[in-house]
């Protein structure tokens, strides 16, 4: 048995030859393209993100991604990292890319509250595994997501205003740095790191492991309503000043939804323009009820979803797909969401408007996500009052109708928008995205930072900050 996967061709790089026959000689897995694995772990959630990286390292511990990340030192190429295939923002051409995918260990200390975690575990495995216990990790919106691409990235989940990022809950990374040096990392073990991973993406490092506290939270009071699009002005507008008296206990958003007619949709929403409210309430379901109320008496719901549910059900607050299609995301930062805002999202995708977009969403974020517990991270910011999500699917036909579309509907909101943006949710690569999901100051300590922990700058995902 060979442990590379398919022989170099003779148009191949040299530096690139000499770095995969490198690694296969010290018994580190390498696959090239035009294989079965190298497509297989070179998958992508959004295709309009495929990546084409010069070979595939599918590391079984932190000895191969250090062993890879030298290798590649040694012939001037980068390393990148991908594990479930959610996130793909760069090429990585002239890249190797570390598969992080078979890092699958999960141990939860249910007496002690915490869990170790490896980098290709997905959150509903996390989910799963804490619910006999009634403890909780503070997932996404999407379990399919992976847990270690959230937690550097801040992780802005369906109950944040009440239990806050989910980088806040992170009490040790195992991270390998550019120097090829597997470290472990806290907030006494070298802090400057434990700053830069929450919320610094993969710029500092690859995450091999994370170890992170758990809540108690064995339910809660969530789920969706789905409204007619003829009703969509009195929800949307409701849904604005609601925000302004819902206590942290409840986290919300709002969703324009264009659905196709596909037998995969619920009936009701199939074809049609309707309207979403997600909602997760942390307390009392009693109280929860009484919250949502002034929704449930706007208009009678096409759909109502919402009930007590095991905290491991929170992916269906969102119901996000999951399997893979061609995307055009795009997300701005608001400073409010008034009456006059709730009116422009009207306007500009309401049942009576002319979009490209299949959904519009505003998500409430402030209450928790607003406190650091005085350990400060990457995360800059964290006091942005709305977020603005769009998605449009990009069909070859009307691609560039779309993204024209996006602009317009962004462009919309210029009023109560901000700097910034949050680094899950943008989906750009290098400068362009770290100077949107940065303030200057966090970049340039970013910057400094890789410098020293990454001299020959290897990582390809910090190439933003090193610019």
């Amino acid at each position: 048995m060979t442990i590379l996967s398919s022989p170099i061709s003779a148009d191949y790089r040299p530096a690139t030859a000499a770095a995969v026959t490198v690694l296969s000689d010290a018994g580190v897995p390498v696959h090239l393209p035009g294989t079965e694995a190298y497509t297989a772990l070179t998958g992508t959630s959004n295709l309009t993100k495929a990546i084409r990286p010069v070979a595939v390292v599918p590391v079984r511990d932190p000895e191969d991604v250090s062993r890879t990340v030298r290798v590649a030192a040694s012939a001037g190429l980068r390393v990148a990292v991908q594990s479930t295939g959610h996130g793909a923002t760069e090429t990585m051409q002239d890249a190797i890319l570390v598969s992080t995918a078979a890092l699958d260990e999960l141990t939860v200390h249910a007496d002690e509250h915490w869990a170790r975690i490896g980098a290709g575990v997905r959150w509903a495995a996390v989910l799963e595994a804490c619910a006999p216990y009634g403890l909780a990790g503070l997932a996404g919106s999407s379990p399919d997501v992976g847990v270690v691409g959230y937690l550097t990235g801040g992780g802005l989940g369906p109950v944040a205003r009440t239990h806050g990022l989910a980088s806040d809950t992170v009490r040790a990374f195992e991270v390998v740095t550019g120097d090829g040096v597997a470290r472990r990392v806290t907030a006494t073990n070298h802090p400057e790191l434990f700053w830069g991973l929450r919320g610094g993406k993969g710029t500092l490092g690859i995450v091999t492991a994370v170890e992170i506290d758990l809540i108690e939270q064995a339910e809660l009071y969530a789920g969706a309503l789905w409204f007619a699009g003829a009703d969509a002005s009195a929800v949307v507008r409701t849904w604005s000043r609601w925000c302004d008296v819902l206590p942290e206990a409840g986290t919300t958003s709002i969703a324009v939804m264009r659905l196709p007619d596909l037998d995969v949709f619920p009936e009701p929403l199939r074809g049609t323009t309707s309207v979403a409210v997600r909602f997760a309430w942390t307390g009392d379901p009693a109280v929860g009820e009484e919250m949502i109320r002034a929704i449930r008496s706007v208009a009678p719901p096409l759909i109502d979803t919402v009930q007590v549910m095991p905290y491991a059900a929170l992916g269906d607050v969102h119901s996000d797909p999951i399997d893979p299609m061609p995307l055009h995301e795009h997300h701005s930062l608001l400073d409010a969401f008034p009456l006059e805002a709730a009116d422009r999202l009207l306007e500009l995708v309401g049942p009576d408007a002319q979009t490209a977009q299949a959904m519009v969403e505003v998500r409430q974020l402030g209450g928790k996500v607003l406190d650091d517990g005085g350990v400060p991270s990457a995360f800059p910011y964290r006091d942005a009052a709305f977020s603005l999500f769009t998605i449009g699917v990009m069909v070859p036909e009307i691609a560039q109708v779309v993204t024209r579309d996006t602009a317009r509907v962004h462009d919309g909101f210029a009023q109560w928008a901000r700097d910034g943006g949050l680094p899950n949710f943008t989906g750009s690569a290098g400068p362009l995205w770290a100077q949107r999901v940065f303030t200057p100051p966090v970049a340039r300590r970013l910057q400094t930072l890789s410098m020293v922990y990454d001299p020959d700058a290897v990582l390809l995902a910090a190439r933003g900050v090193r610019s």
